[in-house]
């Protein structure tokens, strides 16, 4: 899960600095405009490539870490489903 997070995570920032170069260096010779609007495009992606860099999946453990109380890791095990109740 974590490779796959880190993949969408460059691609995206990728695909911004791909939008910067390109409105600047190709673009704003025949529509200032479009640049503008495709440096708009581009600052909004870093904070969502945030979010989905730290996005936790169902895979993930770190809400439901033992919590060293054992009387309250059954009870949420058994809430889970991951143990049968007695």
């Amino acid at each position: 899960m974590y490779a796959r997070r880190r993949h969408t995570y460059l691609v995206m920032m990728g695909t911004c600095v791909g939008l910067f170069v390109l409105a600047w260096g190709v673009v704003r010779l025949w529509s200032v405009p479009a640049a503008v609007a495709m440096c708009l495009v581009a600052m909004v992606i870093p904070p969502l490539a945030a979010v989905v860099a730290n996005r936790r999946g169902p895979d993930d453990r770190w809400w439901d870490d033992p919590s060293g109380d054992p009387e309250s890791d059954e009870w949420w095990d058994e809430l889970d489903g991951r143990k049968r109740p007695r």
